[in-house]
């Protein structure tokens, strides 16, 4: 069956790093886009970054743009989020998602996306 399985979250100093990994299994993986979206208590899951299946496109939200580095390793089925000077409001339980190739739409639409992790958490203490 389909996995994501994110990993990496944890407590960080603001300013500080931290490097969030997502493993996924039981579909073809290079056959879709990977995105990163995160989520505070009370708020609707938010957009912050995305792949193409070929690694030839990103995009990012606003409030990361400059801090935060999506890259993709197809040959070992993982997505990963750098994030740099962490700031307190990017603290957030964090989901990878897969969006099909041939899916039309914009990248920031949770509803365009098959398939999500179970989240890692990210504190960021100021």
């Amino acid at each position: 069956q389909v996995q994501l399985v994110e990993s990496g979250g944890g407590l960080v100093q603001a300013g500080g790093s931290l490097r969030l990994s997502c493993a996924a299994s039981g579909y073809t993986f290079s056959s879709y886009d990977m995105g990163w979206f995160r989520q505070t208590p009370g708020k609707e899951r938010e957009f912050v970054a995305v792949i193409d299946w070929a690694r030839t496109t990103t995009s990012y939200a606003d409030p990361v743009k400059g801090r935060f580095t999506i890259s993709r390793d197809n040959a070992k089925n993982t997505v990963y989020l750098q994030m740099n000077s962490l700031k307190p409001e990017d603290a957030a339980v964090y989901y990878c998602a897969a969006r099909s190739k041939y899916m039309g739409g914009t990248w920031y639409e949770t509803s365009r996306y098959s398939f999500w992790g179970q989240g890692t958490q990210v504190t960021v203490s100021s």
